[in-house]
């Protein structure tokens, strides 16, 4: 059984649901307020893997969806320096599993990496987007790799 370290903002409908598919793929989960987390730069980062910046921001977050940042142009390290300000720029979940490190929830992607069973999700079902924005993950070992 894998442990998953899962980084969520607290009372998030999306990561309730994805909570629960990890569970029930068999998962234990050690779950973690992402708002609250003393992050340092490189840590965040290893999150990212080589995802385009772009694809490390929360779509849904005021920053962003007010245009005062605007995640297509923006380097990385402004990009990491901004999320440790406002860690609801981040993408959520972001999970940590030994070496591999995930930001955003693309079920196929996680099972496969995390060596879970993938019976418990419908194909097509939004698992990570909030009703109101559709986003992609990114997922990465902490070495930087795709995952």
């Amino acid at each position: 059984m894998v442990t998953v370290l899962f980084y969520e903002k607290p009372g998030c409908a999306s990561n309730a649901r994805q909570k629960q598919i990890l569970r029930q793929a068999g998962a234990t989960l050690d779950v973690r307020n992402l708002l609250t987390e003393a992050w340092t730069a490189p840590r965040l980062r290893t999150f990212f893997g080589t995802r385009p910046v772009a694809e490390w921001f929360n779509p849904s977050a005021p920053a962003i969806k007010s245009g005062r940042i605007d995640p297509f142009a923006i380097d990385p390290d402004s990009a990491v320096g901004a999320m440790l300000a406002d860690p609801l720029l981040i993408r959520r979940p972001l999970i940590e599993a030994g070496e591999f490190r995930c930001s955003g929830f693309d079920w196929p992607a996680l099972a496969q990496s995390l060596g879970l069973q993938t019976t418990t999700v419908s194909s097509g079902k939004d698992l990570e987007s909030c009703s109101r924005a559709s986003s992609a993950s990114s997922c990465s070992t902490a070495a930087g790799g795709q995952g």
